[in-house]
């Protein structure tokens, strides 16, 4: 889910047909969960498979965040945050969206998406971290130019996600991408920035991540027609970064994130302690066991859900 190079094969590939009700996740579930009894459990198949359902439950959660709060599309799940961003600059949503920022991974992973209608997860919170952070844009408007975009736009998905990258939810952590580091990292050869900025095709090796170390001459004969840097990435994450943690010190933040913790955060924690304190029983002590009903969905044990995949109720039963 990481590099846009290998994404196109190494990812299901199923999201329009969720989004579209082609394929149901229940559907997908259960498929996964009969594969799972035919591959080793230490496989990396066995491995890839526990890592498929787990975001098939991720996928349910965060369609349950929005039903249970649908302004969550145009106001910040703590509302602290609500104004911090001033309206878009016309000009900066434009080269965010046109693939025009100067900064080569970020316009390869926007014209990309432009042409395909999809991208890898690790892409599309990098696209919204540089949006929200470097270019300070809100998320509400370049969230919407991403929807347009994608062919597996889910509002359940995409708002929240379009929140949490921007660092409004309040309640996880900061997440402000390096394009630079996310390019050497993703596309070590630059292969994928040639192939979809084809200004950059003649800037050899490294410093086709870097083009802006070009001197004045080179710039002129090798990529003359790609744009400047839009932002100095350092100084605008830095500025963003200032901007967010000085909300998150008002004595409301706190009482905001614990309200949107209780209201959309993750059960898990919770379930895991209670099977933890179960753990602990006393040497000899007898363990109520109904039938083998967990409290909490295991994405590791998981085999039926009672009332349906996704619909918010925890008993699941144990895998025999």
């Amino acid at each position: 889910m990481s590099s846009p190079v290998s994404g196109e094969a190494a990812c299901s590939r199923l999201s329009p047909y969720f989004a579209y009700g082609c394929v149901s996740i229940r559907e997908a579930a259960q498929a996964a969960w009969r594969r799972q009894r035919e591959v080793p459990a230490a496989s990396r198949w066995g491995a890839a498979l526990r890592s498929f359902i787990a975001r098939l439950h991720w996928h349910c959660h965060f369609i349950q965040k929005l039903e249970a709060e649908p302004e969550a599309e145009w106001r910040p799940f703590a509302r602290i945050y609500e104004g911090m961003r001033p309206p878009a600059d016309p000009a900066r949503l434009a080269a965010w969206a046109e693939g025009r920022t100067g900064y080569p991974f970020i316009d390869a992973a926007m014209c990309y998406l432009a042409a395909h209608g999809w991208i890898n997860f690790r892409m599309r919170a990098m696209l919204m971290s540089f949006a929200s952070h470097d270019l300070f844009l809100p998320w509400q408007e370049s969230g919407l130019v991403l929807a347009r975009l994608f062919t597996d736009y889910e509002p359940g998905i995409h708002w929240p996600q379009c929140q949490m990258q921007s660092g409004e939810t309040g309640i996880n952590t900061v997440r402000v991408y390096s394009p630079v580091k996310q390019g050497f990292d993703q596309d070590p050869a630059g292969r994928f920035i040639r192939l979809h900025v084809p200004e950059l095709g003649a800037v050899a090796g490294a410093l086709v991540h870097e083009p802006w170390r070009l001197d004045a001459a080179e710039r002129a004969r090798l990529c003359p027609e790609y744009p400047a840097r839009i932002v100095i990435h350092e100084e605008a994450a830095r500025a963003a970064k200032a901007a967010l943690f000085a909300r998150r010190q008002l004595a409301e933040a706190q009482r905001e994130a614990d309200a949107v913790q209780r209201r959309h955060g993750s059960r898990r924690g919770r379930a895991r302690q209670q099977r933890d304190t179960r753990s602990r029983a006393a040497p000899g002590q007898l363990v109520l066991d109904l039938d083998g009903v967990a409290v909490a969905p295991d994405v590791e044990t998981m085999k039926v859900t009672r009332t349906g995949l996704g619909d918010g109720v925890g008993v699941t039963k144990r895998r025999p």
